[in-house]
Order: C-alpha cells, then structure tokens, then sequence
C-alpha cells in the first residue's frame, strides 16, 4: 500500500514527451508490442515515484511491460492518467492502472488512427499534391504546418491528462473502484468485438450423405454466428494459460494448424 510523496514537474513532463515521440516504438514488437515502449518512456518517472530497485518498482515495471498497444497520437493521454494515479496512489493502484490501461487503449486506438493516420494526412497530403502537380510549392508548407500542429497536440496532451487524473482521484477517489471495473469491462468488449470482426475463419467441409450435402458452416451459424472465430480465440487463450507458452509460440502453432486443416479443405477464409 506504499503511496509516493514525488510530485511530476515540467522537466518530468518534457522528458516523457521526448521518449514519446522519438522512441515510444522502438522496442515494438508481435508478443507485446507497445509494451516495452510504454514502460521506458515513464521509466525514469517510476524510479522517482516508487525508488530505485525497491520491490514496488519491479512489480509496477512487471505490470507496464504487459500487452499494451494503442494509437501513436493518443498514447499520452493514457500516460498522463496513469501517472497521476501512481503518483497519489502508489503501489496500491496497480489494478486500477492496468484496468485503465486495457479501457483505453482500444478506443484510443480507433480514434486517433482513423483521425491521425487516415483522415488527417489525407486530407493535406492531397491538398499538397494537387499544389505540387500544379508547380505551387505552397502545399509543401501547408503539409509541414499540419505536422507541427499534430506534434504540438501530442505534446500538449500529456500533462493535461496528468491534470484531469490528479482531479479524477483526488474528488472521486470513492469511484476508482467502479472505474476498474468499467475499463476492465470495456476492455473485455473491445476484445469480443475484434473476434467478431477481425477472426476471419469458417468452415468449408462440406459432407454429403446421399444426394444431399451439408453445409456445416450455415449449420453452425444456426447455432451460434461466428462460434469457430469464438473457439479459435478461446483455444489460443487456454494455450497462453499454460506453462511456457508465448504468444510468439502461439502464433506458431496458429499457423501451422491452420494450414494444415485449410490443406485438407476444412477451413477457409
């Protein structure tokens, strides 16, 4: 239950910022993605927050390097948030820190890719073009002036998050329970919705018994819509569970079994 007595500064804000930007994913990758990133760049702040290797900060560490994969634009809103409840809370916030995190990070992800990696850079970067094939050098500097805009946002984001955290356990600390709960829920429905939607797998065996075939896939839809996406998911979470499994290692044995039934005419796309 250790709470911190360190208060976050303009320096700490600046630091963030910078690792944020230039190095939030280099340490990206298919097991946890972002989640090496977003432990080294509050890193220093953690040290401060809990002490250097005191058993609190290598269990908060233990916790950030957990799955964490969001939109480049959004990130440090999460951060700020984060960070202001270890700050007030230490230790003892860890699950609400990790509830929050998972909440968040799927919305976050759809809003500001859609805004930031779709929407924005087409809009200017066809303003830009158009200017260009027209010989307008104008449009190059419409484009750069966009870029800033979008930097200073991100910039920006962070120690406001970090206020509006500070404000949210400091005047509704009898609700961080209820708030685990719901970004925990949350993140449960973002999850069922990727499978419905993203687990793009069916049955294409189709048996005959006499003159008549089944179709086992709209069989199975009668039963339940998209119950072998479901089943998928559930197997490769059963497989997680178990000792020495990875998700690199999961990945793996995906691949191969599917290949193998979709050889065999089991399964299709």
């Amino acid at each position: 239950m250790t709470k911190s007595n360190y208060k976050l500064t303009k320096e700490d804000f600046k630091q963030i910022n910078r690792r944020s930007l230039f190095t939030f994913q280099l340490g990206w990758n298919y097991e946890r993605m972002q989640g090496s990133g977003y432990l080294y760049t509050i890193l220093p702040q953690l040290r401060k927050i809990y002490g250097d290797d005191t058993p609190e900060l290598k269990e908060v560490m233990r916790t950030h390097t957990q799955f964490f994969n969001t939109s480049n634009f959004f990130n440090t809103i999460i951060t700020g948030i984060d960070l202001a409840i270890e700050e007030k809370e230490g230790i003892s916030a860890k699950q609400t820190v990790s509830g929050l995190k998972a909440g968040l990070m799927g919305p976050f992800a759809a809003i500001g890719d859609s805004i930031f990696a779709a929407l924005i850079p087409t809009i200017f970067g066809a303003l830009a073009a158009n200017m260009a094939i027209n010989g307008n050098p104008t449009g190059i500097f419409i484009w750069i002036i966009a870029q800033i805009a979008v930097m200073i946002f991100r910039w920006k984001q962070l120690e406001f998050a970090y206020k509006e955290g500070i404000s949210l356990v400091t005047t509704m600390q009898h609700r961080l329970t209820a708030l685990t709960d719901a970004a925990t829920l949350l993140g449960v429905f973002m999850v069922g919705a990727l499978v419905a939607t993203m687990v793009n797998v069916k049955f294409s065996w189709a048996p005959s018994i006499g003159d008549v075939t089944l179709n086992m896939q709209n069989n199975i839809d009668m039963i339940l819509p998209r119950l072998l996406p479901a089943g998928i998911v559930g197997a490769v979470y059963w497989m997680l569970g178990k000792k020495n499994m990875t998700s690199t290692k999961a990945i793996f044995i995906v691949l191969v079994v599917c290949v193998a039934l979709s050889a065999f005419g089991v399964i299709s796309k």
